[in-house]
């Protein structure tokens, strides 16, 4: 059985993430998210951004309190930066990571998604001029 740990921030990363619920058939998903979605299923992610750095410390202990609690063998995000924080890490454990950018995302490729590069063995977009910019994969838009 394969383990998938799928995080994201809230409104449009969630709503992507959650149309690829179907790629996940055959495997253990748990999700993960930095907004309340009204899911009591759903783990709760501390939340943090450019604006709020003093935040990083709260979703980097959150990261790791979630990545021991499910032991992921892979852990697919659709962003921001909580989601590129959960993907660093996994990534020093051992996880096989994969960020997909966020569609609105269409002249280049996220801040997020510059960074989750480097840890990313799957790196994604949903702009097919952006994959063939930055080198990331396109394999169409989940919107």
């Amino acid at each position: 059985m394969v383990y998938v740990l799928a995080v994201s921030s809230g409104g449009g990363h969630w709503q992507q993430l959650r149309l690829l619920s179907k790629a996940f058939d055959g495997a253990k998903v748990t999700y993960a998210c930095s907004a309340d979605v009204g899911d009591e299923t759903v783990l709760q992610l501390p939340d943090c951004n450019l604006k709020t750095p003093f935040r990083l410390v709260r979703t980097l202990i959150g990261a790791c309190q979630i990545l021991w609690r499910v032991r992921p063998d892979v852990i697919v995000s659709t962003g921001a930066a909580p989601g590129v924080l959960v993907l660093i890490l996994g990534k020093c454990v051992g996880c096989r990571t994969v960020w997909i950018d966020s569609v609105a995302n269409v002249q280049r490729m996220s801040l997020s998604g510059r960074v989750a590069r480097r840890f990313s063995d799957l790196w994604m977009t949903q702009w097919k001029p952006v994959a063939l910019k930055t080198g990331a994969t396109y394999a169409g838009a989940v919107l």
